[in-house]
């Protein structure tokens, strides 16, 4: 606290000191600010109104600038009255007492008009150290003194040179949206200044941002909605209208042209359901829209894209306004709307698809400028769909396969113009979910003209692409299956030419693997030679390791068509291939097998874990693990050192045991015996992944009861003797994640082994220790793993061990308790608060008032100074209304209120978490 308040001395001294130079007034100004937001409630109580008439000086005196240290000066007197109720400053608030001050010094006004508008900013700014009440209080009295601003804003107008300013003031408090009527702002000089200044030779930005603000105004539902506001947009409108030859004056700059678009995209947004009835009017704004999004800069066009998605979703959605009548009348409705803005949706479409074009200089780009690009694509891309969806998919398709045959045709006659081609692609592309599956005009003509395409990489990435997106048609249209030998001759083609034409070619396969399935059955061989020319180093396959995946996943799908005997002996010709390589190592010895590279063991393991995933042949897979069950155990046990290599073998045995299940037989016994074994030696958290796949598959099963309790106990019991302290969770927090994942399935899936061990009290202590850890997932690993105990009443096979679970957890109840509130206020991030809401909850329904006497004995421990008396009725109050049943989100207002005052600077953090002490488990509360 004395550090705070000799840092704020010696800033305000330093501003107040006519020596200082111009780096030494912004720092002080900053750092004043800073105080003022985050630490004003350590200052004595009557420090107040030296602080503020010192405030009030540097505004004064830095009225003329520099400019930031007036802004810091005036967000500093603002951040004050966000803290200081309003009766603090004299009657009427800070508003009066700024009216005042203009009054009684005119020459002081640019100041006071800066501190006017940062001061409804400042109400939503979270870095001011205010509590949720006081906050609320401070926009509440903001909008009762609205009247008195916009009276202040409207006397500076006389001054012509602080008109720009003025305006800003003006669009500053329009963001408060209160509900001043539509047809008093309409007359309003404010108002009309604003849309005059729009037709000014030099455009006004204050004007802009006071319109803009006003049509959102308009639209918002604190200010009454568009109905009520209808008069301040009958104004509105036609003003920004008049605007609309400026987009196309070349006179005007980028900055002005964007200006000017930013109102029209902000019309088109906040009226959009007006302008769905396709008014006359409403077509003339989007004609305005239109013109906007042919604009040649992007980032003016795509100002309109939200436009064209929000409009697309009201024309398309299947429940209309009640108003219509009967369904009847909906459906002669939507169709008469959807005839309306067809035109415009075929020019969009014209308009935007020519911008996913490669630029000329594509090879120069730097990594930002392609991101950039990409990003582009991709929003265009959206564009094309919202198209799509009023339009039809098959008309679309044929907008863009003119373009298309224009782009081939120039492709043709000089081979280096690739681009136009390639980005009408691209666009085909893109609403392929859109287009008929049994579109029989444009998509046999499409796939002929793939062929006689020039390989660059490029265009053959995006050929290879949309192959895969339309692999549905080429298996449903009439003529589509036909047209495969041809595609798959461009995939090959993609394989050998670059390393994206490769990636987008192996995931074109795997579509049509995945959708042609049962016709390519009969063509086995044929998948075989493609798939060892690819993969096995046959062919000159440019894919990395990740692409190969693909060609293993897209075989294995069609194996799971075959009939049970061909595709025992498919799958046995597929790992076959894939095992050769691992059995050439480990015929080398021990110490080859120990040496090599992770990475030349998992490039084929992983191909196991697709094999085991894709073949939906559970006797099969079963067999074939077993087959190599010698070479995993071989693995298992030279590399159970090497996580890269474990985390592989792991998921390749989680997708065995997930596809066979109990076809598994006796390698699943060999399987948990050798990785608890193992999990004793090297801690390896995959492990315990894997075990969870097993719980999850064999934990019901009487039969493996016996095995599956001992294997849980010796891996919980080893787990809680390596996490004894908060600090081995922070170091091995995959552990702890893997364990609680492992300890919440045997909750579900066999309570009755879990529950009823010796290893269940230890690992709720070990899970107490825990709770506050950092790391994301263990954390929320953890909670879920509490919430699953406190919930065991709502399984059917958890209910016969509630008595276990209460003597457990009852004495456990209140430093669970407390830990669960120090977690909520500030001893886990913010953005945990519904996991550890949650878990508290589920606490509190299981034990009721029990429950909620640990939660009030913890708040209690909060200081007063801290957490208000009613900032705890309020939340204990919420607990026990969620407990009795209330919905959930009614708890979670009070719990984000409580974090938000717990958190609201450092020193009141550091205080509430020295009360709740959460990481001591055997805190005795002091009489």
């Amino acid at each position: 606290m004395y550090t705070c308040i000799q840092h704020s001395h010696v800033a305000d001294n330093l501003l107040h000191d006519a020596t200082s130079n111009p780096e030494t007034l912004i720092f002080c100004s900053q750092t004043l600010r800073s105080k003022v937001q985050r630490d004003f409630e350590e200052l004595p109580s009557e420090a107040f109104r030296q602080l503020r008439d010192s405030l009030n000086n540097l505004l004064k005196k830095f009225h003329k600038g520099p400019a930031i240290v007036r802004t810091q000066i005036s967000i500093a007197v603002a951040a004050l009255a966000v803290h200081v109720p309003a009766e603090d400053w004299g009657d009427g608030g800070i508003v009066n007492w700024l009216r005042d001050g203009m009054n009684a010094h005119p020459e002081y006004i640019p100041g006071f008009l800066e501190l006017l508008t940062v001061l409804p900013e400042e109400a939503f700014n979270y870095k001011i150290a205010a509590r949720p009440e006081r906050r609320r209080q401070f926009e509440k009295e903001l909008t009762s003194q609205m009247e008195i601003a916009l009276n202040i804003l409207t006397a500076c107008l006389s001054i012509s040179e602080l008109k720009e300013q003025v305006l800003e003031a003006f669009a500053s408090w329009l963001r408060l949206k209160h509900g001043i009527p539509g047809s008093v702002l309409a007359t309003h000089p404010l108002v009309l200044t604003a849309l005059s200044s729009l037709n000014c030779d030099i455009l006004s930005e204050a004007s802009v941002n006071v319109v803009s603000e006003l049509i959102h105004y308009t639209a918002s539902g604190s200010s009454g909605g568009v109905s009520v506001q209808m008069p301040l947009i009958q104004v509105i409108v036609p003003q920004v209208m008049s605007l609309q030859a400026q987009l196309r004056d070349s006179s005007k700059d980028d900055e002005d042209v964007k200006a000017i678009a930013r109102l029209f995209a902000d019309m088109g947004d906040s009226y959009v359901e007006l302008i769905a009835t396709g008014s006359n009017e409403a077509m003339m704004i989007v004609n305005a829209l239109l013109e906007v999004a042919s604009l040649p800069e992007f980032d003016i066009a795509s100002m309109t894209f939200n436009f064209w998605h929000n409009l697309q979703v009201i024309l398309t959605k299947r429940n209309f306004d009640i108003s219509f009548g009967d369904e009847a009348s909906i459906e002669t409705e939507r169709n008469r709307r959807l005839q309306v803005f067809r035109q415009s949706y075929e020019s969009l479409v014209s308009l935007v698809s020519s911008r996913v074009q490669y630029p000329d200089d594509y090879q120069n780009l730097s990594y930002e400028d392609l991101k950039e690009f990409k990003q582009t694509r991709y929003a265009v891309a959206d564009v094309l769909t919202d198209a799509a969806s009023v339009l039809g998919g098959d008309t679309t398709l044929q907008i863009l396969y003119m373009k298309l045959v224009e782009a081939v045709s120039s492709c043709r006659n000089e081979q280096s113009e690739w681009r136009p081609a390639e980005a009408a692609l691209f666009c085909i592309r893109a609403i392929s979910n859109y287009v008929s599956v049994v579109e029989a005009n444009v998509m046999p003509q499409v796939m002929d003209l793939l062929s006689k395409l020039p390989h660059q990489p490029q265009l053959l990435q995006t050929v290879c692409l949309i192959v895969g997106a339309y692999s549905k048609w080429l298996d449903a249209a009439p003529s589509g299956f036909s047209k495969l030998p041809l595609v798959i001759d461009i995939l090959m083609s993609g394989m050998r030419t670059s390393e994206d034409s490769a990636a987008a070619a192996a995931l074109a396969f795997r579509h049509i693997c995945d959708d042609c399935r049962k016709k390519l059955c009969a063509y086995c061989k044929q998948l075989f030679h493609i798939y060892y020319t690819a993969v096995n180093g046959e062919g000159s396959f440019k894919g990395s390791a990740e692409d190969s995946l693909h060609l293993v996943e897209a075989l294995s799908m069609v194996i799971t068509e075959l009939p049970p005997e061909p595709a025992k002996d498919a799958l046995e010709e597929l790992c076959s291939s894939v095992v050769t390589p691992l059995q050439e190592v480990i015929n080398q010895g021990p110490e080859v097998l120990e040496k090599k590279h992770a990475r030349e063991l998992t490039v084929y393991i992983d191909r196991f874990a697709y094999i085991f995933r894709y073949v939906n042949h559970p006797g099969a897979v079963a067999d074939a693990v077993h087959r190599l069950w010698p070479i995993f155990k071989a693995i298992f046990d030279l590399r159970a050192w090497d996580m890269r290599t474990m985390e592989s073998l792991c998921r390749a045995c989680k997708y065995a045991v997930r596809t066979s299940g109990r076809f598994m037989g006796i390698t699943i016994g060999a399987m948990l015996e050798e990785i608890q074994g193992l999990y004793q030696q090297h801690h390896q958290p995959c492990f315990l992944y894997l075990s969870s796949e097993v719980i999850k598959i064999f934990g019901s099963d009487p039969s493996c009861a016996s095995y599956l309790k001992n294997m849980i106990e010796a891996l919980f019991k080893h787990t809680t003797c390596l996490l004894t302290t908060i600090k081995e969770f922070t170091r091995r927090p995959d552990i702890g994640d893997d364990c609680f994942l492992l300890a919440s399935r045997c909750i579900r899936y066999c309570p009755q082994l879990f529950i009823p061990s010796s290893i269940f009290p230890a690992l709720v202590d070990c899970a107490m220790i825990g709770i506050t850890v950092q790391h994301r997932e263990a954390s929320n690993s953890i909670l879920t793993f509490l919430s699953d105990i406190f919930d065991l009443a709502k399984s059917s096979k958890g209910e016969q061990f509630l008595s276990i679970r209460d003597s457990v957890i009852i004495p456990r109840g209140a430093t669970i308790t407390r830990i669960l509130v120090a977690s909520l206020t500030g001893a886990l991030p913010s953005s945990r608060l519904e996991t550890v809401a949650y878990a508290l909850l589920a606490l509190t329904r299981a034990y009721g008032m029990q429950a909620l006497e640990w939660a009030k004995e913890s708040v209690s421990l909060i200081p007063l100074a801290a957490v208000k008396e009613v900032e705890r009725i309020r939340f204990l109050q919420a607990l026990s209304d969620a407990a009795s049943g209330a919905d959930v989100n009614v708890l979670m207002i009070p719990v984000e209120e409580l974090s938000d005052v717990c958190r609201r600077n450092r020193t009141v953090q550091e205080i509430v978490q020295g009360a709740l002490k959460p990481l001591e488990l055997n805190l005795v509360p002091v009489p």
